[in-house]
């Protein structure tokens, strides 16, 4: 498959959304709404749950499944307020210790401008900021899209996987193709140059590892990937609150190292 091609797989209607994993993964899970500084965010979806035995925090963005819950959802694109209630969400987990688990899927942060009113270039860079420095540790998974900072500030996180068909890109390929060659059409060509490819975050030490994809049989896929998560937890939990956040920190900083021949 062309990096296109997994453009479009990562975009496509039926593919499971957040809430989907949220059922799959998760048992007795409690949902929590609202960031106390506005309202509520139907993009984020948040809560508390079971991961197995273990206690989590989990945090996805949702894109909805028709018209109407996408409308809802904003398509995906969440709103100041939904960046808001998830960190809200991930200082609660640090107060009481819970590992937190993200989902992210959006094409980029709502560029509405009642968002930008409410601040959501701040509520994004508040996000990552304050990921860097919990104390708990995060593991954030690529669903679907990963778009630009709307995607990292849930994803500024001790280790981040990738589903084999996601993307991950500091800029959508359209808008690439927009302001590289005034051609929108030209996205295809955008999103080679761009490298967005789950092998490609893999390559470049950007994602540690790449989830198959089994949507004919979700729940075993689910089933797996809680296993996977369940061993990183295990070992994530066997070190110190420092150790997590000096090795988030030493992960995002070797980002754009290289050593050429």
């Amino acid at each position: 498959m062309t990096a296109y091609d997994k453009l479009k797989a990562a975009r496509a209607a039926r593919r499971p959304t957040g809430a989907a994993y949220i059922d799959g993964l998760f048992e007795d899970c409690m949902e929590l709404h609202g960031d106390r500084r506005f309202g509520d965010d139907a993009a984020i979806v948040g809560g508390i749950g079971r991961l197995g035995d273990l206690p989590v925090t989990y945090i996805a963005i949702d894109r909805g499944t028709d018209i109407h819950s996408r409308m809802a959802k904003n398509f995906g694109c969440p709103k100041p307020e939904g960046y808001r209630k998830g960190l809200r969400l991930m200082k609660q987990a640090e107060k009481f210790g819970r590992p937190i688990i993200c989902l992210v899927d959006t094409q980029g942060a709502f560029c509405g401008a009642d968002a930008e009113e409410r601040g959501q270039g701040e509520a994004i860079a508040e996000n990552i900021m304050e990921m860097m420095d919990l104390r708990v540790p995060v593991i954030s998974i690529i669903i679907g899209e990963g778009g630009s900072g709307g995607a990292l500030a849930l994803a500024s996180a001790n280790r981040v996987y990738m589903l084999e068909n996601a993307v991950y890109s500091v800029i959508s390929p359209e808008g690439c193709a927009s302001i590289l060659w005034k051609d929108a059409a030209k996205v295809a060509d955008a999103a080679e140059v761009l490298h967005i490819t789950a092998e490609d975050m893999k390559h470049y030490g950007i994602a540690e590892e790449i989830i198959p994809e089994d949507f004919q049989d979700f729940p075993a896929m689910c089933a797996a990937v809680k296993a996977q998560l369940v061993q990183d937890l295990t070992q994530l939990l066997a070190l110190s609150p420092e150790q997590l956040q000096q090795t988030r920190y030493e992960r995002f900083r070797k980002f754009g190292i290289f050593k050429e021949a």
